[in-house]
């Protein structure tokens, strides 16, 4: 199949991941792994043979800015890749590499999505995306599939199910306060510096099981949880982000 426009290949316009009207998510489990689809992408847990795609996609500034982990070299990924399994391993961490099959599978993003709780009701989702897929919506896809498949799926937790995941990211990320949005979480909270790892104010965005997507959705300093302002916390409270 021939290489989408976006793809890191070349440079020309890229063109929309998805018609009007489709439904983008779709779960698929197959004998080997589980896959979840979103538009044109396929999601499907890290392996070890993706080490050079991961490399060339931290070798980008935006990146080098915006994550808490950065990765220098073969070593590190290594062992970036060797966490990725071990959290499927441990049932707590379920992190997915996001590829588009029509680019001969080619690596795109990054979408994650971590327990935070014993009772396992609660999580944070986390993401990020290459820099030839940008502008292209393969954040907000990813994290929609990854969001409808955590809400559903009973290997994440069983019983009662998850109930809520938080999205943490700077406060100066205008780009993931919008995927944030579009996504379906809610901006509860505005979280003070905490450095030298986050040395700036941070969003705290909440889904809650059931909540609607993209429209349902509104950031604002004017909308926390239940609809009331943001509120601040201090830096070193219990539920310190993890961005």
């Amino acid at each position: 199949m021939g290489n989408r426009p976006w793809s890191a290949r070349t440079r020309s316009a890229p063109e929309p991941l998805l018609p009007p009207g489709h439904r983008p998510y779709r779960v698929r489990v197959t004998t080997t792994a589980l896959t979840l689809s979103a538009g044109e992408l396929l999601l499907r847990p890290w392996r070890a043979d993706d080490l050079p795609a991961l490399l060339a996609a931290h070798d980008d500034p935006a990146m080098r800015r915006w994550l808490a982990t950065r990765l220098s070299g073969a070593e590190e990924a290594r062992a970036w890749l060797e966490a990725q399994r071990e959290g499927w391993a441990s049932g707590r961490r379920f992190g997915f590499a996001v590829t588009d099959p029509g680019a001969e599978e080619s690596l795109v993003g990054n979408v994650v999505l971590k327990l935070t709780g014993p009772d396992r009701q609660s999580a944070e989702a986390g993401y990020w995306t290459t820099a030839a897929a940008r502008g292209r919506g393969v954040a907000s896809l990813s994290l929609g599939a990854l969001t409808d498949w955590a809400f559903t799926a009973s290997a994440v937790s069983p019983g009662d199910g998850l109930r809520r995941i938080e999205l943490f990211h700077r406060v100066d990320n205008d780009a993931s306060c919008r995927v944030a949005e579009k996504s379906g979480y809610a901006l509860a909270e505005v979280v003070p510096p905490c450095p030298p790892p986050h040395p700036l104010d941070g969003h705290r965005h909440v889904r809650h099981a059931g909540a609607v997507s993209a429209a349902g959705a509104r950031r604002a300093g004017s909308a926390g949880t239940a609809g009331g302002p943001a509120t601040p916390r201090r830096c070193g409270d219990s539920a310190a982000p993890s961005r």
